[in-house]
């Protein structure tokens, strides 16, 4: 058995296709693994990097920021704010922001859109070193 994915993001569908595993981190903190016969769900996603294990082999990865997981019937669809492709990340850009996020949290460890934007910029950073 195996899941069919659907990840969408307002501009495009970055992928469609068939994957043996989803792994995503939900609102919660916690990294969330689909299998075929899972249960039910539906679910905020953070500003991380979502794995397929596909079917045909390998894995893929995507920066999400944002966005809704839902499963149901082993057909996986991720709504994302914003999601990108490996190629598609600026990594200068990325660990620039990154520096920045961290550089505005020393200052103020307690400054949400830091935390934010850092999380942004490790889940592009790491998705780009996979690339």
């Amino acid at each position: 058995m195996t899941l069919q994915v659907q990840l969408v993001s307002p501009e495009r569908i970055l992928y469609e296709g068939e994957a043996d595993m989803v792994i995503a981190r939900t609102l919660s903190g916690g990294d969330l693994a689909f299998l075929p016969g899972h249960q039910p769900f539906l679910g905020g996603l953070r500003n991380w990097p979502v794995k397929l294990v596909l079917t045909a082999g390998g894995d893929a990865r995507f920066a999400v920021h944002g966005g809704f997981a839902q499963l149901s019937n082993d057909r996986v669809i991720i709504l994302s704010d914003v999601a990108e492709l490996p190629g598609d990340i600026d990594v200068p850009r990325a660990r620039a922001a990154k520096d920045r996020a961290e550089a505005a949290l020393r200052e103020n460890p307690l400054d949400a859109e830091a935390k934010e934007a850092l999380e942004r910029a490790e889940a592009r950073l790491e998705v780009a070193a996979d690339a």
